[in-house]
């Protein structure tokens, strides 16, 4: 072992991550690691066959909490999920972080639920407790407190109005419930926003 990842691993210990050769075994689980070097990943962390971890990706549990994560969901670059005494729960299928990372933070008592094939991306964060539910999106810079995103299909579905609710834009959301189907564009103060079928913004197709 070189002296730099000596001193890397004598750092990850006291701060609570998995070593470097640790980290590189999540492999062998089934885990995909393009660049193991420059993950962090705590010893309490659950991570389903087939997530992929891409660089600079911390994944930190701490005080009691905890982070589960399902399978083949992908954790894309500068993304970072901490659970500090509270509880993050991701689903299968999820894209977390893309196009500019993501931050998820669950203090003590805290849950965050975020379902299969939901979509996080554009430098957002949750806090405090949050459901953020089956194929639900948040598009954009949002920093989202104390929020439900309905249930429905994801992104992919041809129908807009059967998808997970959405928020897109940029700003604040606290205490939002956006029903399956519906979408707030804002930027601002979420409060403030409009609830719209997601057709709104995506008709359908007469044929």
């Amino acid at each position: 072992m070189s002296e730099t990842h000596a001193l890397g691993d004598e750092a990850r210990r006291r701060l609570g991550f998995l070593s470097h050769a640790e980290t590189a075994a999540l492999a062998h689980r089934g885990v995909l690691l393009p660049f193991p070097d420059s993950v962090l990943v705590s010893q309490e962390v659950q991570v389903g066959e087939g997530v992929a971890l891409w660089p600079n990706v911390v994944l930190q549990a701490q005080e009691g909490g905890g982070i589960v994560i399902g399978r083949e969901t992908q954790i894309f670059p500068g993304a970072r999920i901490v659970a500090s005494g509270g509880v993050v729960r991701i689903g299968a299928l999820a894209e977390i972080g893309e196009e500019g990372g993501f931050t998820i933070k669950a203090g003590p008592g805290e849950i965050i639920e975020i379902g299969d094939g939901a979509r996080l991306l554009g430098g957002g964060s949750l806090t405090l407790s949050n459901r953020i539910g089956r194929g639900a999106q948040i598009l954009g810079p949002i920093r989202c407190q104390n929020c439900t995103l309905g249930d429905g299909n994801s992104y992919r579905d041809p129908d807009p109005n059967a998808r997970g609710g959405v928020l897109k834009g940029a700003g604040v959301a606290r205490n939002i419930d956006i029903p399956t189907g519906s979408v707030i564009q804002a930027f601002g103060l979420f409060a403030e926003g409009i609830v719209r079928p997601q057709s709104y913004f995506h008709p359908k197709s007469a044929g």
